[in-house]
């Protein structure tokens, strides 16, 4: 996916200024684009230039008492329909690509310690991350039935992120038990 879309996503969702739509890419804001895909501040403000001169987005200049003028991006009529062909077109499984799998994968050329140690730590944040989704399910999604339809794919995307923090400590669990056997 191209950082493209995920901005024109997230700003689909409300209008904003780039600062703020920056702090939506940031992993620790609750119903955020960040838990599924990440951007830095330089890569949004470059990427929202080039949306806005695609006619994919506006701006909307809003004074401020004290500070620089700042602009408001919305999504505009060809922006949504670049989403609509992008999310009509084949999607392939993205690859995984995960530097404590291949630590795992040559693990054996350091003490298992080391390497429980590792998985330990992981565990550790994985855990922080489940309670986080957990949280915001807890405070948003308590009745997915009564859900807009808008807040039903929001709702898809906190259950995948629920359902792939347990399973990734489920096989944390496992492959610590393995270690220390």
């Amino acid at each position: 996916m191209a950082i493209a879309h995920a901005i024109l996503a997230a700003l689909l969702h409300k209008p904003c200024s780039g600062y703020d739509l920056a702090k939506r890419f940031d992993q620790s804001v609750e119903s955020s684009v960040g838990f599924f895909w990440t951007a830095s501040f330089q890569q949004i403000y470059r990427e929202l230039g080039r949306l806005e001169e695609k006619g994919w987005l506006q701006a909307e200049t809003v004074p401020q008492d004290h500070r620089p003028d700042k602009r408001i991006y919305s999504v505009t009529e060809a922006g949504q329909q670049a989403l609509r062909e992008w999310i009509a077109e084949p999607d392939d499984p993205m690859p995984m690509k995960d530097d404590l799998l291949v630590k795992l994968y040559a693990g054996h050329l350091v003490p298992p310690e080391a390497m429980i140690r590792k998985l330990e730590t992981q565990r550790q944040q994985h855990q922080q991350r489940l309670a986080i989704y957990q949280e915001i399910q807890q405070s948003y999604f308590q009745h997915p039935d009564t859900l807009s339809a808008q807040s039903k794919y929001v709702y898809l995307t906190l259950l995948n992120g629920l359902h792939y923090e347990q399973g990734w400590l489920a096989w944390c669990e496992a492959a610590i038990a393995l270690l220390q056997s």
